[in-house]
């Protein structure tokens, strides 16, 4: 009679840890998509502006058309893309894009001093640092979750729902290769 009350004391801790480690798991999971929920609000906001900045950079920048298609072809990639790692592709790309843009800006000392231009550029500025802050929280979403996936003993209950580490929103390669590069500075 006292062995069967040691099993199913055994047997209550063991459901016990696991409906505890599931639930842990659920919300550092939904935790990590509510984190791209909120990425989300931020880069819809920046695609909203993009066909703004488009015409008002035109005039200015008849030549330059290839950034320009670049940016509208990565701006369409990243709404086509639906699941969260298709996304952070796609927004690496447009960010490499925005990234170019940037620089070829900088040849056109006319358009810096266009107020639709500033207006839209402080506005864009505004949404990229909101971004990055986003961002950071996103990964540190993600960072959790992954800790929790991979540490032990959680990762027996990750295993069986066959959860899997989960990208961080990083630079990617394009821009971390420009990251790398000194800044040039001009006087």
């Amino acid at each position: 009679m006292m062995g069967l009350w040691i099993v199913l004391g055994i047997g209550a801790i063991i459901i016990i840890w696991y409906i505890s480690t599931n639930n842990k798991l659920v919300a550092l999971k939904n935790n990590r998509e509510n984190a791209f929920a909120d990425i989300d609000v931020q880069l819809k906001q920046r695609h909203d502006l993009i066909p703004q900045l488009i015409p008002t950079v035109k005039g200015y920048m008849d030549h330059e058309k290839e950034v320009l298609t670049r940016i509208t072809e990565a701006r369409s990639n990243a709404l086509k893309a639906n699941s969260i790692n298709d996304k952070i592709v796609a927004e690496n790309e447009l960010n490499s894009a925005m990234g170019a843009f940037n620089i070829q800006v900088e040849a056109y000392p006319d358009l810096k001093a266009s107020s639709n231009f500033m207006q839209l550029q402080n506005e864009i500025s505004d949404i990229e640092n909101k971004l990055a802050a986003v961002r950071r929280y996103f990964n540190s979403a993600t960072k959790e979750l992954n800790t929790a996936i991979e540490s032990i003993p959680s990762n027996i209950v990750a295993n069986m729902k066959n959860m899997t580490p989960q990208p961080m929103f990083d630079l990617g390669v394009t821009q971390r290769q420009e990251m790398d590069k000194a800044p040039e500075i001009k006087f």
